[in-house]
């Protein structure tokens, strides 16, 4: 009896496995982020698809008086506008979903197909969306800065001093930084050296570092370049005359804010399509809304003499 026990092994892992079911994730991918300046905005709806921002002209050539109120003549003025103002146009994040009908009816168990290539398509759209608030050449964020509105880093590493700077330009009620996770941490390091590490807050259940009850926000979307980034800060809202978002609204087969998606139909090789599409832009109201701090080095900690 002893050498039949021998001669048969226990059931093995590999073996085994072929009668059970693994728990199976949906799809992740590395390259979605928080997205925190979309959350952070004020967004505004354009029914027609154009923003237009009206200004004043000259706000030196409005006169009020302050002298004694038996004075026989006052003043009179008005208030003139510049006759056309800047109009933003939405523009369009574009993408057409292919899906074949069998890989959607065959293996679509335990996580439907079509969903899941569809919930990571708009993830990469929305990606793309805030890469376009911040680098698009007509109207994100760093190319609609004022020369005035520019600041020089001091010593190439960001500082408590470069921050302050930045708040000096956008004084009247600025909202958050928003800087590169590397701009940050160099940030966190000059800070730590002169002995005034920063505070955290707590938004949206995550925690942010501020500087004058400021949170940096973090975007990789602000890109480093040869070791070097900008950190911009700004003023949100309409009603505070700062930067806004702009999106479509009532759009067709609408998924949410701005975005749609319409099936296509299904061709004749049987492979389903879907338009997914992202309508937004972004208006910087007035000049002081935003500064930049320019040629900012996120290298190692920075020695000093």
């Amino acid at each position: 009896m002893s050498d039949i026990h021998d001669a048969h092994t226990a059931l093995g892992d590999v073996a085994a496995r072929t009668l059970s079911n693994a728990t199976k994730t949906v799809p992740m991918m590395s390259t979605i982020t928080p997205r925190w300046l979309v959350h952070l905005l004020q967004w505004v709806p354009v029914e027609a698809g154009i923003y237009r921002v009206n200004k004043v002209k000259s706000d030196t050539s409005i006169t009020v008086d302050c002298s004694s109120l038996d004075e026989k003549v006052l003043p009179q003025t008005f208030v003139d506008y510049e006759e056309w103002g800047r109009e933003y146009r939405l523009n369009a994040v574009n993408t057409v979903l292919d899906v074949h009908t069998r890989v959607a009816d065959l293996y679509s168990s335990p996580h439907n197909q079509i969903h899941e290539q569809l919930r990571l398509t708009i993830e990469t759209v929305k990606e793309r969306q805030e890469s376009e608030l911040i680098n698009n050449a007509e109207y994100g964020l760093l190319n609609n800065v004022a020369s005035s509105q520019k600041v020089q880093t001091r010593n190439g590493a960001p500082t408590p001093d470069d921050l302050d700077e930045l708040i000096a330009k956008v004084w009247k009620e600025p909202a958050f930084f928003l800087a590169h996770p590397s701009a940050i941490a160099a940030f966190g390091r000059e800070c730590t050296w002169r002995g005034t590490p920063p505070p955290t807050v707590s938004l949206f259940g995550s925690q942010f570092i501020t500087w004058r009850g400021l949170p940096l926000i973090p975007t990789d979307k602000l890109k480093v370049v040869d070791g070097k980034t900008n950190i911009l800060l700004l003023r949100t809202g309409e009603s505070r005359q700062g930067v806004v978002g702009l999106y479509q609204p009532n759009l067709t087969d609408e998924l949410s804010m701005g975005l749609s998606v319409r099936f296509m139909g299904i061709n004749h090789k049987a492979i389903a399509s879907y338009l997914v599409s992202l309508y937004c832009s972004l208006a910087v109201l007035t000049d002081d809304a935003i500064a930049v701090l320019e040629n900012v080095e996120v290298g190692q900690y920075h020695e000093y003499k």
